[in-house]
């Protein structure tokens, strides 16, 4: 491959996602699977996200991974820019930039293939074999036990595992997942994951998960629930350690503001205080105040006895 053709990947894995809209048309009805997402996730981090069937965040992998490309706005992972990509630059993105493991495990690992040559092939598809390196992903992933069997060997977390060190054969920046822990129990779904946090912490790549499983949250340090097509809600976990010097796990859910001001409340939220259509709102000094609209449930606007206006709650 010349030197033009390839990617100018810069050190680390950041993803950047800027009001991604992706549309699907078929039969004359368009779809917005996408509908303004923006994400950013640094070099090194080890994010889920998580949201409900048709919520996009299948389509936002696909869009990262170089199998799809959005309809409007911008995408750049390691410095590349998703959109410009030619078919030899896409080639060298998939092979060295980002690894992939699908939900099916039959998607990862060719059948007649041992586990050691199954994380031998993407090295030999990119010039050169590294036996040494072959053998020290399947210790890290403990899977060395699988080097000489063929997947129908191996239980289906080992699968899922030598799938991983088959994804991080080549030394991507960025390491995506597609409901990796889908077709898992519970025991070795924790065990899959406990070894992308290893992956993560030992070779320093960017782990992005994506599922519909909100237990996955609990091993990760970030979780962004994507909902309509664009990103909601995040919850940032951190240690903290007490006046007596025990370690405890804090999580804080925040909402996503993008950079036009809009923001989606948590659907929870939304059902409490019974808000639809239209909300009012105040700014106080350290807060804004949201109301539901009670014009629509008196006529001409007058408050229930008892009730204070937006502006008397505020104080």
């Amino acid at each position: 491959m010349r030197t033009a053709d390839r990617a100018p990947a810069e050190a680390g894995g950041t993803i950047e996602c800027d009001d991604l809209v992706r549309i699907f048309s078929a039969e004359g009805i368009e779809v917005q699977a996408l509908q303004g997402l923006t994400l950013r996730v640094d070099a090194g981090d080890l994010v889920a996200i998580v949201g409900a069937s048709g919520s996009g965040k299948s389509t936002l992998l696909t869009i990262l991974s170089g199998l799809d490309s959005p309809s409007a706005g911008r995408a750049r992972v390691a410095g590349i820019d998703l959109l410009g990509m030619s078919g030899r630059t896409r080639t060298h993105y998939q092979r060295h930039v980002v690894g992939f493991v699908w939900q099916q495990t039959s998607r990862n690992l060719l059948p007649y293939l041992t586990g050691r040559e199954n994380v031998s092939l993407p090295m030999a598809l990119a010039g050169a074999v590294d036996a040494e390196r072959v053998d020290s992903l399947l210790e890290l992933l403990k899977v060395d036990h699988c080097a000489d069997r063929v997947p129908a060997q191996m239980s289906g977390g080992e699968q899922q595992r030598v799938a991983i060190a088959v994804a991080v054969a080549n030394s991507p920046q960025v390491l995506l997942a597609d409901e990796p822990t889908g077709e898992l129990d519970e025991a070795t779904s924790v065990e899959v994951l406990e070894t992308m946090r290893a992956v993560n912490a030992e070779l320093g790549v960017t782990v992005l998960i994506v599922t519909h499983d909100p237990t996955v949250s609990e091993h990760v340090r970030r979780t962004v629930q994507i909902r309509d097509g664009r990103t909601s809600t995040e919850v940032l976990r951190r240690k903290e350690t007490d006046e007596t010097g025990a370690e405890r796990h804090v999580a804080e859910e925040f909402a996503v503001l993008d950079r036009v001001g809009r923001m989606q409340l948590p659907q929870d939220f939304v059902s409490a205080l019974d808000l639809k259509d239209r909300v009012r709102l105040a700014l106080e000094p350290d807060h804004v105040g949201v109301w539901r609209d009670q014009s629509r449930d008196h006529d001409g606007g007058a408050r229930p006895q008892g009730s204070a206006s937006p502006e008397e709650e505020g104080k």
